[in-house]
């Protein structure tokens, strides 16, 4: 196939999949690509993310110590970082979301599965990652102001915007030492259902932080309705497996509102910069859990500032101003 990545028949013949078919996998990063290798009844995922664009070590790093604690990491099989190949064991297509759709009456089933995964996960010492701190949280909700807020034609007010959430998310930092594992964009499109379990992906940007996060992500899903009665009952089986001594539900507030806001930014940007429209539909979904976690008193500082600064008309809309 003309449009393969150079050097791709090289790195295959030394990893033994040399005589494999290739079938490339559609993708929505600009420089990372995957394709299934497919030899006789045996496949294996490939991925190539070439630098300087992309770096495949941190995917590896989490990778190793995913698997080496119990969880259910893709199988490396080989890799040359250095070039971006990745060689892994194949998942295969049943994404949590998918699975979903076509046996809705198991949904319940598969959740509690993710959320047990969770609860391993946060009882494991936290790995050899980069620390959530306040910076890093401060920059991800101030995407909200970056780009959302200039599509919409709202001059906000930046500086008391950061200053609403260094109030709110203070205890939370407090909470998360020595902090756990936090996989970030842990939902339904990122959970592979497997014969035996459930299998993650996706997990490279991976940080010590605090464990409402990763529940957010999963519960709060900006890319598939998740009723708020599910949502209640899968936040009572984590505290039920966990026992967890943090203020559950202030805790999981105040990061639903960090990390939709941070989403709501994001989505916005994929439009404005990277000219991907087909995200704005899913910013009323994630405008909806947002206000439900601003509802909260922990969230008090931050939720006057959305008072002062956010229109009613754009809050009515859910933030869909551009459809």
């Amino acid at each position: 196939m003309s449009d393969l990545p150079t050097g791709i028949d090289t790195f295959l013949a030394k990893a033994g999949w040399a005589d494999a078919a290739i079938e490339p996998i559609p993708g929505d990063a600009s420089f990372r690509r995957y394709f299934r290798l497919c030899r006789g009844d045996d496949t294996a995922m490939l991925m190539h993310a070439p630098p300087p664009e992309e770096d495949p070590v941190p995917f590896l790093k989490v990778a190793d110590w995913l698997n080496a604690h119990g969880m259910r990491g893709p199988a490396i099989m080989g890799e040359d970082a250095a070039q971006g190949w990745v060689l892994t064991e194949d998942f295969g297509n049943d994404r949590m979301k998918e699975w979903i759709e076509a046996n809705p009456a198991a949904e319940q089933q598969a959740y509690a599965m993710a959320v047990d995964a969770v609860a391993r996960l946060h009882s494991l010492p936290p790995g050899p990652f980069p620390a959530y701190d306040m910076p890093t949280y401060q920059r991800e909700a101030g995407l909200f102001t970056e780009w959302f807020c200039p599509a919409a034609g709202i001059a906000a007010d930046d500086a008391s915007y950061r200053a609403a959430w260094a109030e709110v998310l203070a205890p939370v930092l407090a909470e998360q030492q020595p902090g756990v594992t936090v996989l970030r964009d842990y939902h339904a499109e990122n959970i592979m259902m497997l014969a035996d379990g459930q299998g993650l992906i996706d997990f490279q940007d991976a940080l010590v932080g605090h464990p409402a996060y990763d529940l957010v992500s999963l519960l709060q899903d900006a890319r598939r309705d998740v009723s708020q009665e599910l949502e209640g009952q899968m936040l009572e089986a984590y505290k039920s497996a966990t026992s967890p001594a943090w203020d559950v539900e202030a805790s999981y507030a105040v990061l639903g509102a960090q990390r939709n806001a941070k989403i709501v930014g994001i989505f916005t940007r994929l439009w404005k910069r990277d000219d991907k429209p087909k995200y704005l539909s899913m910013i009323p979904r994630v405008w909806q859990a947002m206000e439900r976690d601003l509802a909260h008193p922990a969230l008090a500082p931050v939720a006057r500032w959305f008072d002062t600064n956010v229109p009613d008309d754009v809050r009515a809309r859910r933030g869909g101003i551009f459809a």
